[in-house]
């Protein structure tokens, strides 16, 4: 991976010369990655990200040329610039692996290290992390309403540039994509390859029917054709099956299928089918796309569409959907000695929960599922007989949990500057990210008002937290009337 670590918001290294001027440079920091709703209005996320991660941290350093455009910006001093000439990143990180479901508020990332460090990969990990969980949430939306219809991802030409394109190809199969149209990402994840053609491969021949014939010569074995150009059930479909019976078939070629990329999907693919059949072609499939997204594919299911399989683009590769994740400092050491911190706003939401934190999932070892998530402090130990989930803000709401186990969730990805997480490949984190999300009661993963899911704080964190915030606005002036 080419050095990017001047890929930053200018503010944090602002901040890192403050800190440098003010003898922070050794100050050990605890900061952790947050999201603060779910996307899609949905009732989970699913984290992604964490390769981006791992090789941006790797090659963390400031190279002469970038130390040389920043002194050229004059904002800088000399001492500080020469610091960063050999800075490297030499803290821990830990984090959950991709393809973990994850919900508002948890402590997903957490960065500990010098102060100065540890704020410069703040913009760095909050693009990692909110671009790779959006594509991944949004593939695992889609794939599970496509139930047992495998989806192609067809998002490069959608994306916002080569490097999101490339990601997102990688994330839509982690997510529960078959493969990908981008061929780059093909050789690179190894991930299958899939596509059929373009609307301008037939508008530049004199006919539907020769354009079909070309590129049924050019591409024998693997003729599927785009059959909506100018009338799906009148011109497109008959003559992909005149191209079957005047080339594929006498030569011993399969007809492999046809796509539909416009109009009433439900009704011409039921049509189609039955001119694919009655034409004899039985085996020829029929793949729909068309701006596809979870609730249409739904539909789709519902109204009985011949579907043997999906393309969808924009929605998994550029959704207009986001990730609200943040980077908070959540404590400091000073003489071994961490001390918390917090942010306090108007909006009770964006308070952050203070000090060093795991979470923990608990599960029912009757059922297997998810029974809720507790947030606590590092050093508190969590019971494996009984424990009892508090909300968080309404503290009278309580479930006590029996006969479960409970997970740490975060695992370590950096020690002492070197990376000590062995990633799994593509198919192994594609494994996991399903086995999480069938580990989720689906009353939380159904598409439409689903059910919150239970991220509680323990009383320990929520005793600080609560000590914290009185501290902090106790002193707060009211203001005058009619200011």
């Amino acid at each position: 991976m080419k050095n990017k670590t001047l890929m930053t918001d200018l503010y944090e290294i602002t901040m890192a010369q403050t800190y440098y001027l003010e003898g922070l440079k050794e100050e050990k920091a605890y900061f952790d990655v947050i999201f603060r709703r779910n996307p899609f209005q949905g009732g989970y996320a699913i984290f992604g990200g964490l390769s981006e991660i791992i090789e941006y941290v790797k090659n963390f350093h400031y190279t002469e040329e970038e130390i040389e455009y920043l002194r050229s910006l004059n904002l800088f001093q000399e001492k500080f610039l020469t610091y960063l000439k050999d800075l490297e990143f030499k803290g821990d990180i830990d984090a959950v692996p991709n393809g973990t479901i994850i919900f508002p508020n948890e402590p997903v990332i957490t960065v500990k290290s010098d102060i100065i460090t540890a704020q410069l990969l703040e913009t760095a990990l909050l693009s990692c992390f909110n671009h790779g969980s959006l594509v991944t949430t949004a593939a695992k939306r889609i794939t599970s309403e496509a139930k047992d219809v495998p989806v192609m991802e067809f998002g490069a030409r959608r994306s916002r540039g080569i490097d999101s394109a490339m990601e997102a190809s990688k994330y839509a199969f982690i997510g529960g994509c078959v493969g990908t149209s981008n061929t780059l990402a093909g050789m690179k994840y190894k991930i299958p390859v899939l596509g059929t053609m373009a609307h301008s491969l037939i508008t530049e021949k004199e006919s539907e029917y020769d354009a079909f014939l070309s590129y049924a010569k050019a591409n024998p074995t693997n003729c599927v054709f785009l059959v909506d150009t100018y009338n799906t059930l009148k011109s497109g479909i008959p003559n992909a099956i005149r191209v079957a019976n005047d080339f594929l078939k006498p030569n011993g070629y399969p007809f492999k299928g046809i796509r539909i990329d416009s109009g009433d999907l439900a009704y011409l693919s039921k049509e189609a089918r039955k001119m694919l059949d009655k034409a004899g072609y039985k085996d020829a499939k029929i793949c729909l796309s068309n701006s596809l997204e979870e609730f249409m594919i739904r539909d789709l299911q519902e109204q009985g569409a011949c579907m043997d399989s999906l393309g969808v683009g924009d929605n998994i590769a550029a959704s207009k959907e986001r990730m609200d994740g943040v980077y908070k400092l959540s404590a400091i050491e000073k003489e071994n000695q961490v001390i918390p911190k917090i942010k306090v706003s108007d909006a009770s939401y964006k308070t952050t929960n203070p000090g060093h934190k795991k979470f923990y999932r608990f599960y029912s070892k009757e059922t297997g599922y998810a029974l809720g998530d507790v947030i606590a402090l590092s050093s508190e130990v969590i019971p494996e007989d009984f424990y009892t989930l508090t909300h968080p803000v309404e503290t009278w709401k309580t479930t006590d949990l029996e006969n479960y186990r409970v997970r740490e969730m975060k695992v370590p990805i950096f020690r002492e500057g070197k990376c000590v997480y062995q990633e799994p490949t593509l198919q192994e984190s594609q494994k996991y990210c399903e086995e999480e999300y069938q580990s989720i009661y689906p009353e939380v993963t159904r598409i439409k008002k689903p059910h919150e899911y239970y991220v509680d704080l323990s009383d320990e964190l929520r005793e600080l937290k609560n000590e914290l915030i009185h501290k902090t606005t106790k002193n707060w002036k009211k203001p005058r009337e009619g200011a």
